[in-house]
């Protein structure tokens, strides 16, 4: 995010002159001769995220008027039957999001493409009325505790630590249609752990 685009946005709604100036010093807090980005542990970045991405959402209800719309963060999506007009969507906010608030489409994945494959999105797969976990996120939990229980062998680590990863992936999975994977995991987990 650029901080001057942003903080444009911010001051057509805050017109109070101190609380536009501590916001200010929030945003710009991470500033290292950067004028982009913002602190992805701050607990404003959600905000600031969603208020900047606030104005594709206008975009999208009152010129694309699309009905079927759906965003978390900078991850959003499209339904519709006309494949033509899903490309035109995506070009016209290809343009919106460069001009207007200099990001860009991540380069894999702004696809148009048939439900029937399934949606990706927010690290599942939606098949009609089930949810799986991306084969990738999967891996990647495997690979991090395969790691953490390393760690742990050689003193790095703790087993809380490594209890609290596993609690809260388990936690973020139950959400899929995963309970085969998860009882997998966790046997695979309690194979690998060190106690």
């Amino acid at each position: 995010m650029n901080h001057e685009i942003l903080l444009k946005i911010i001051k057509r709604k805050i017109v109070d002159k101190r609380t536009f100036w501590l916001i200010k010093e929030i945003v710009c807090s991470n500033r290292k001769k950067q004028i982009k980005g913002i602190p992805i542990g701050n607990l404003t970045s959600q905000l600031f995220a969603n208020i900047y991405l606030n104005e594709l959402d206008q975009l999208v209800k009152h010129e694309l008027k699309a009905k079927h719309y759906i965003r978390y963060m900078d991850d959003f999506l499209f339904l519709d039957t006309d494949k033509k007009k899903l490309h035109q969507f995506k070009n016209r906010i290809r343009g919106f999001l460069s001009n207007r608030l200099e990001l860009k489409f991540h380069p894999q994945k702004a696809e148009v493409f048939l439900v029937v494959k399934g949606i990706d999105f927010l690290g599942y797969v939606i098949n009609g009325d089930y949810k799986l976990l991306r084969k990738s996120t999967v891996k990647r939990f495997s690979r991090r505790t395969k790691k953490k229980i390393q760690e742990i062998k050689l003193g790095n680590k703790t087993q809380q630590e490594l209890s609290k990863s596993i609690d809260s992936f388990m936690a973020y999975a139950s959400y899929g249609n995963s309970w085969n994977l998860r009882k997998h995991l966790i046997i695979d987990c309690c194979k690998r752990s060190p106690d």
